[in-house]
């Protein structure tokens, strides 16, 4: 299962795998970073599901936590900042077993210090949204 790429945009590369095993494993690969638009795609399987064989929730709250934070630190990393997630609510539309989904991420507010961003993950084929999130981010100073 793929989960890395090197996007366009002002951070260098954005490969999940340094984010640790758990995000990792969500499959999720980056294929375009900026601070107003995070785009790619998760090939979901059964790697991601539950006992009864549809994607797991979980997996999509954290790839709409990373496509958030990777956006919402995108806009301030010329700041020397990074945004956290502080909140996230992410509503679970239709269930999946097998499929490839497009992510796309974009900010409802961007202010001094926090950010407003949704998330979208769709069925690349039909369209239609599988889920949808909210997540409300910090601003915060890169650690020295």
């Amino acid at each position: 299962m793929p989960h890395n790429s090197n996007p366009p945009g002002p951070l260098p590369s954005v490969d999940l795998a340094d984010a640790g095993r758990f995000v990792a494993a969500s499959g999720f690969v980056v294929e375009y970073v900026s601070g107003t638009d995070v785009r790619g795609h998760v090939e979901l399987g059964p790697d991601h599901h539950t006992p009864w064989g549809v994607v797991h929730g979980g997996v999509y709250a954290t790839i709409v936590e990373s496509a958030a934070s990777i956006g919402a630190s995108a806009a301030v990393a010329d700041r020397g900042e990074f945004a956290v997630g502080v909140h996230n609510a992410t509503d679970f539309l239709r269930p999946a077993t097998e499929r490839r989904a497009s992510v796309t991420a974009e900010p409802l507010h961007q202010g001094r210090t926090q950010q407003l961003w949704q998330v979208v993950i769709a069925d690349s084929d039909s369209g239609k949204a599988l889920a949808r999130g909210q997540v409300r981010l910090q601003n915060v100073a890169l650690p020295s």
